[in-house]
Parts: structure tokens; sequence; C-alpha cells
């Protein structure tokens, strides 16, 4: 049995993407530049997708700009509500300390460029408060920026609510949305959402491209300088394909949402209900206040890395919120970020379930992770050292 498991990290592209892209390679390949009949129908087809994914998230077609996906896109927000902040002598940026790297990464080169960066405490449920945000704003915020939905633990953030706190202190309001479009509810409007960023193989669209939301108003800054697409604010010729399959996933994802929803948090309920017996485990983030699909736990007594070799081995795909492969040593900043402590949060693992799990699948998965952890602490030393005594038991 093969099981993918790793939803959050790439979904696979859904057989109408698929379909629409090799179309669109195949028989409208113009340049959406061009003047002639071929260039006008890609401009044509690029524009419908436009305002497809416009209508997704009940935004308007002209405040869309398609992106190569949620890195760029939270880059050029944040970039250009920093420049806007500092034209009127404002360089406070508030965010938290669990943000996609993306988005931590832009704030520290802000930071180094002088601008003064507050990172809110996400506390142990993985959740902001919106009363600690609005205390931490000040005469010169320029930006908040929070994350829909955190792509390691799933938890949900109040972004109605502190979208209205930051329209309320007329400060501008940036989402990484790229774990939440496609699979939650998302109003630009009523969310109070200035900026948000998109990613569209989260939601069963090719690798490769996203979209950026700016609100009516907003004068983004450019990172890519050359031409005058996306009306001057991204050069380079557009992927017409690849926007108009993002278009047809997303259409799909938000059709089916309310059913995928529904199905998606049994499935995540029963697994939680399966994994939480394991002693000296722990879930990690608020158990209702996260996304449908999303299932992270620390193990105490073992490490992350091994358990996904194990698993992967038993045909689960998963992921680990340890950062041990991609050669580091350090442990996940968002598990550090909610309390976890170095040794635990070493010892991960988050499975994030797609839409057509099923029950016999989901049963798999705990009587497997239940035997490899069982097996990792029987041979662990750090395991026998907390049985007798000689170090204590965390969770």
């Amino acid at each position: 049995m093969r099981i993918y498991a790793d939803n959050a990290a790439t979904t696979k592209m859904s057989r109408a993407a698929i379909d629409t892209m090799l179309s669109c390679m195949e028989g409208n390949y113009g340049n959406p530049s061009s003047l002639y009949v071929l260039g006008q129908q890609a401009k044509e087809s690029l524009e419908r997708a436009r305002e497809e994914v416009a209508a997704a998230i009940n935004a308007q077609a002209a405040e869309i700009y398609f992106t190569s996906g949620g890195s760029e896109a939270d880059n050029q927000a944040i970039r250009s509500a920093a420049g806007l902040g500092k034209k009127q002598g404002k360089m406070h940026i508030i965010s938290t300390a669990f943000e996609h790297h993306a988005v931590l990464h832009t704030l520290k080169k802000l930071e180094d460029e002088g601008f003064e960066i507050t990172l809110l405490d996400v506390h142990e449920d993985g959740l902001v408060r919106a009363a600690e945000l609005e205390a931490a704003i000040r005469e010169d915020t320029c930006l908040v920026t929070v994350m829909f939905a955190n792509n390691e633990i799933g938890t949900v953030q109040p972004v109605r609510e502190i979208g209205a706190i930051c329209r309320a202190h007329g400060v501008l309001f940036h989402t990484d949305a790229v774990q939440a479009v496609g699979h939650l509810p998302i109003d630009v409007q009523a969310d109070n959402i200035d900026l948000l960023s998109a990613s569209a193989h989260k939601f069963h669209g090719p690798k490769g491209t996203g979209f950026l939301y700016a609100r009516k108003g907003i004068r983004l800054l450019n990172l890519i300088e050359g031409g005058a697409q996306e009306r001057g604010k991204r050069a380079g010729t557009e992927n017409v394909a690849a926007a108009l399959a993002m278009a047809v996933a997303l259409r799909e994802a938000v059709a089916d949402m309310a059913e995928n929803d529904r199905h998606m948090s049994a499935m995540r309920d029963r697994l939680i209900e399966g994994l939480k017996v394991i002693p000296h485990s722990a879930l990690n983030g608020d158990p209702k206040k996260r996304l449908p699909g999303n299932v992270n736990f620390c193990f105490e007594g073992i490490e992350g890395e091994s358990l996904l070799l194990m698993l992967d081995d038993r045909g689960i795909c998963a992921s680990s919120g340890s950062a041990c492969t991609s050669g580091s040593l350090d442990p996940s900043h968002v598990l550090l970020a909610i309390g976890r402590v170095h040794d635990v949060a070493h010892g991960s693992l988050r499975l994030t379930i797609g839409e057509g799990i099923t029950e016999k699948e989901i049963d798999y998965i705990i009587d497997n992770v239940r035997e490899v952890v069982e097996y990792l602490r029987s041979i662990s030393p750090v395991w026998r050292d907390l049985v007798s005594g000689k170090s204590q038991f965390i969770l």
C-alpha cells in the first residue's frame, strides 16, 4: 500500500488542471503581449484565468497578479507595504514567530535595512491572540503580516478579526494564505485582507505558479524589472498554461470545498484519536482550529528523520517538523514557537492527508506509526534513560 500524506508540501495535479495545461501548450501558445490573433487569444485566456482566480476569493480581476508561487508573492507584498510605510515615516512591522521562511527571511532583510520587527507569541495552541496583536500596533506600524493557516501544525488564525483590527488602525494587513486557499473559505472583502499570497501546487494546480492579491489602491513594488507584464508590476512573459491550470484547479477546489472539509476533518480526527493513545506523545496545535487535513504530533524519545524513513519503507509519505532532512540539526522553528523543547521537537511527524483518503488508509497509518514509534523507542538510549528515570519525561 502506498499512501501520500504530505499534501502540505505539494499536491498531485488534478486531471482537469493537467488537461487544461496541455491543451493550452498545444494550441494556445501565443505570447499575450503580441498583437496578432494567436497572441490576443492567449491574452484573453490569461485574463479569463485572472477573473476565475479573483472570483474564488471575492476579489476584482485587476487586484490579481500572477507570480511564480507563494514565496514570490510574500516577498512582493511585504516589500511593497514596507516601501509605502517608509515613505510615510512608518517602519514598524508586526508578524509572528512561526511564519513561513519566505516571510521571516524577508522581514530579517527589512530589519537589516532599519525596520523594527515585532514577532508575536502564538502560544501552545498555535494561535495568535487578536488582543495581543492590537496592543502591539503603534503609530509607526505600517504592516501586519500573519499567515492564514500554518504550514506545519495547520492552525487557522482569526484572520477576519485581525484584519478588522488593522483596518481600524489604518495598518495594511497581509496574509500568507498558501495553505488556506482552496481549502478554507476566503473572502478578502469580509476578511479585511489587503494583501494575500497563494501557490497553485497546494490545491492541485501546477508548481511554479501562484498569485498575489493586492487591494485596489495599493501600489506594488516591482521585484522583477524588464517588461510591462502584469500591469507593469512583474516583468516576464506570462505562463498562460500554468495560470489557466491554476484557475481550473482553484475552481474545482472551491466547488468541492464543503464536502472535502467534511470528509477530511472526519479522517483527521480519526487519525488524531488513533495516535494520541501512544504514550508520551502530543498533538501540536489546537485540535479543532486547524486545517481539515493536518495532523502534527511529537513523540518523545525518537528522532523524526528515522520515523520518516521507516514509514516510507511501509509505503507512507509524510514529513517531519525537524529540519534534519535539509542538513540542519535545528528543530522546527514552528514547534519551538509553540513551546516544544528541542528534544521533543526533533521527534515530530506531520501527516497532511488528501481528499480521497479512506478509513482503511487512516487505520493503516495509525497501526504503522504505533509500531514504528515502539520499535524506535526500543533501540533508543534516550528512551532507556527516560524509562529508567535517569532523565525526566516532558510529554
